[in-house]
């Protein structure tokens, strides 16, 4: 079974602060030559991963910028197309003006977009960058669904796939998944083509090498039997949608090499049994690479763009299990 990968390529990152952190600003031409690489060859599958958020002072009607990375459909070409995150941050609860801002979305970018996600980590709560922040993130996350699925059909956007995610779910939170398909019924899950999984194995938990691969695997394992089956969501593909491990002054890249090349073979060896469909690093480029912070230093390159041995390492990858 292939994996359709894909890759976050700006430069600004989130902490857990809910600040963002960055450095030198893209640089779109060394961007479009390292996803040149990435891909391997022109016409292989292979998804550029973007955000654009709504909140209370979004104008609808107007042209909707990407956040980051910025004029993000520059790097929809060669066979690339995007992995759009439409994020939900209204304090208002704004759920109608979301649902357009959805709508506007695929007015502007669908033609170049393949995966549409709506809402991003919906069940973390204690960050004002990540929707679980906001009211109603459930009831959005429903609604906007159900927009995405309806102006796709008005539009003939017949390969869209639509989606959601969340980080692992483990204990009460579990069932997270389980109330968001009873909110939504048979109507939205049948509206749904993939779930999401932002998972950073190594990063916040630090795990003995040798256990890497087995952890991996039974995080996914959990996922798949835990949280989505008993929430009528198990026949669905499980995307990857975020997953990377920072370099620093004691994290050398050469493991973060390792680290890639171990989640990502454990992915491919398992994704028939367990439905994994595609797997997208976070990120391209380190945020400011002198800076030694753990969310400064994520990218598969320095923010010069110059490659550290993780580059190579998913350029092999993505020959070897890509579509």
């Amino acid at each position: 079974m292939t994996l359709l990968f894909g890759i976050y390529p700006g430069g600004a990152v989130g902490d857990d602060t809910g600040a963002m952190v960055s450095g030198p600003p893209d640089d779109p031409a060394r961007v479009t030559a390292a996803l040149d690489r990435l891909q391997g060859r022109p016409g292989r599958p292979f998804l550029v991963r973007a955000y654009a958020s709504f909140d209370d002072t979004t104008r609808l009607g107007a042209p909707h910028p990407t956040d980051t990375p910025a004029d993000a459909a520059r790097y929809a070409i060669r066979g690339r197309r995007l992995d759009l995150v439409a994020q939900y941050r209204s304090r208002a609860a704004d759920i109608d003006g979301y649902c357009a801002f959805v709508r506007e979305l695929l007015d502007q970018y669908g033609e170049s977009t393949a995966t549409l996600q709506i809402a991003e980590e919906p069940n973390v709560t204690t960050n004002p960058l990540l929707d679980g922040h906001y009211p109603a993130v459930r009831e959005a996350i429903v609604r906007g669904v159900a927009a995405a699925r309806s102006h796709a059909r008005e539009r003939g956007l017949t390969d869209l796939r639509i989606g959601f995610n969340t980080t692992p779910l483990f204990g009460p939170s579990a069932a997270f998944a389980a109330d968001l398909a009873a909110t939504g019924g048979p109507r939205f899950v049948a509206a749904l083509d993939y779930v999401g999984l932002d998972f950073f194995p190594d990063v916040f938990r630090p795990l003995p090498a040798a256990d890497l691969a087995e952890a991996v695997e039974a995080l996914l394992r959990h996922h798949r039997t835990t949280v989505l089956t008993p929430a009528g969501l198990g026949h669905l593909p499980l995307h990857i949608t975020e997953h990377g491990w920072p370099t620093g002054p004691t994290r050398p890249p050469s493991r973060q090499a390792e680290v890639l090349e171990t989640v990502v073979t454990t992915l491919a060896t398992h994704a028939s049994p367990l439905n994994l469909s595609g797997y997208t690093h976070f990120s391209l480029r380190d945020a400011s690479t002198p800076h030694p912070g753990l969310f400064h230093q994520f990218g598969l390159t320095t923010d010069d763009y110059t490659p550290k041995p993780a580059f190579a390492s998913l350029r092999t990858l993505v020959a070897r299990y890509g579509e």
